[in-house]
């Protein structure tokens, strides 16, 4: 294990020379060092018990909420999250520790007979001890809580390395929480590559959040250390629309999942694939809603599609719609920031990167199938499979997408994107390995299941 101390830039997107701050990175030798304190920290927040665990996280919902404001006017500023999505994550991020303040209370297992005898057979759920959490920085605050507040509910102490895009939200996110948790249960520590792998090599269950390559990677090295990992990946994910589909609820549905955010989110819409009928007044109804997205200053309460998260993600969507047919967007603002308008291509060859790999932009394909079921071909073509949105006033339709779709979540009539909390979320392929992320399917994550046999004592004991 060797340190480098390369240091940690965080720049304004939308405002290149706006530099949030400049930090040396920890190096590997800090990240081994935090992980130990948070392991001898681990036994006494579990033995404090579930009411102890509850309030405080029913605290850190509190602190959070009365810093609103000044998370969500970060997170534009930092990420470039348009001021009305950074408001509405703030606001999820506050109901999601709320969630899980009432977890530690749930049952952690269950009584059963004996096969003969007297005594008892029990299972029960006990935390791992340190979860090492990986997050990117599309949502530096809603990721990093839904991973870590069921992991501190279950009972573990929390490690969080952010995206080095991320940092001053992460910093101020773990300001609020250690004001309501004990010394050493949550500590975020800033970093790069180094910093991450050290994480997985020290923990005793790892959460990621990112690239595949990387995602991969993490669960390689977790599998040979014998730990628990769940690494949440890419997406290339479709919308289908049928010829009885509202077209014009479509469109704009589509266009927000292709455009909200500068398509920075591995539920946006990368692919629309438009069935017989379908494909004419699609294509004109949704190059139209896509030109209508108003692109700009992520401060302005109107702006849907802000600045990309840096240069070489502006050049990787620009390089990768080069030379294709465009019938919305394509072009690139003057002026400071990172900036692409909303695209959509269509006539995109077999095996183009657009139709292979994640782009992470506001950019997608359209595509066109013969009927529904060339429809699911074409979707499940891809080495991911997150998320498919499927558009039919037909109930027939929607319930033969969700049989044959290789993917792990399906919205009938809804954006791509969007997420509900309190229920499983994850994908199918590449997208996704290990168990499922949110809801109560994260608490079963962050724990392990033990079973006991308490027998009576012989005679004379």
């Amino acid at each position: 294990m060797t340190d480098a101390f390369p240091f940690l830039t965080s720049r304004n997107p939308a405002d290149p020379a706006d530099v949030l701050l400049t930090i040396p990175a920890p190096g590997a030798f800090a990240v081994v060092d935090t992980v130990e304190r948070a392991r001898a920290a681990q036994p006494g927040w579990l033995l404090a018990g579930a009411a102890a665990r509850s309030a405080a996280l029913g605290a850190v919902a509190d602190g959070i909420e009365a810093a609103a404001a000044e998370l969500a006017a970060l997170a534009v500023r930092e990420v470039g999250k348009p001021i009305a999505e950074a408001t509405a994550e703030v606001a999820r991020t506050v109901a999601i520790w709320r969630y899980y303040a009432q977890a530690p209370f749930r049952p952690t297992g269950a009584v059963h007979e004996t096969s003969a005898g007297a005594g008892l057979l029990l299972t029960r759920r006990r935390p791992h001890g340190v979860a090492g959490l990986i997050t990117p920085w599309n949502f530096p605050f809603a990721i990093p809580t839904w991973k870590a507040a069921p992991a501190l509910a279950a009972g573990n102490t929390v490690v969080l390395k952010p995206a080095p895009e991320a940092t001053a939200c992460a910093q101020r996110l773990a300001e609020i929480v250690r004001g309501a948790l004990p010394d050493a249960v949550f500590t975020v520590l800033p970093g790069g590559p180094t910093e991450g792998n050290a994480l997985v090599s020290a923990a005793d269950v790892v959460s990621f959040t990112g690239s595949t390559p990387v995602g991969r990677s993490v669960a390689r090295a977790a599998t040979a250390r014998g730990i628990p990992a769940q690494a949440e990946m890419g997406g290339l994910n479709a919308a289908l629309v049928l010829p009885d589909a509202d077209i014009g609820q479509a469109a704009a549905h589509i266009a927000a999942s292709i455009a909200g955010y500068a398509g920075q989110k591995c539920t946006a819409t990368s692919r629309v694939v438009a069935v017989g009928a379908a494909l004419d007044p699609l294509r004109e109804a949704l190059s139209e809603a896509l030109r209508a997205v108003p692109v700009g200053d992520p401060a302005d309460p109107a702006t849907v599609c802000g600045p990309l998260v840096d240069e070489g993600a502006r050049d990787r969507m620009t390089e990768a719609t080069r030379g294709l047919s465009v019938l919305a967007g394509g072009t690139v603002p003057d002026g400071p920031g990172w900036y692409a308008a909303p695209t959509l291509v269509e006539k995109v060859p077999p095996g183009h990167r657009l139709l292979r790999d994640e782009v992470f932009g506001p950019v997608a394909s359209l595509l066109a199938a013969d009927d529904l079921d060339h429809a699911v071909r074409i979707t499940n073509s891809v080495p991911y499979g997150l998320v498919t949105s499927v558009h039919t006033a037909d109930l027939n339709t929607a319930l033969h997408g969700l049989d044959l779709l290789d993917t792990g979540m399906v919205r009938i009539n809804a954006p791509s994107t969007g997420v509900d909390f309190h229920l499983p979320f994850g994908g199918a392929k590449a997208s996704s390995h290990g168990p499922r992320e949110q809801g109560a399917a994260a608490l079963g994550f962050y724990t392990s299941e033990r079973t006991y046999t308490l027998a009576p004592a012989g005679p004379g004991a």
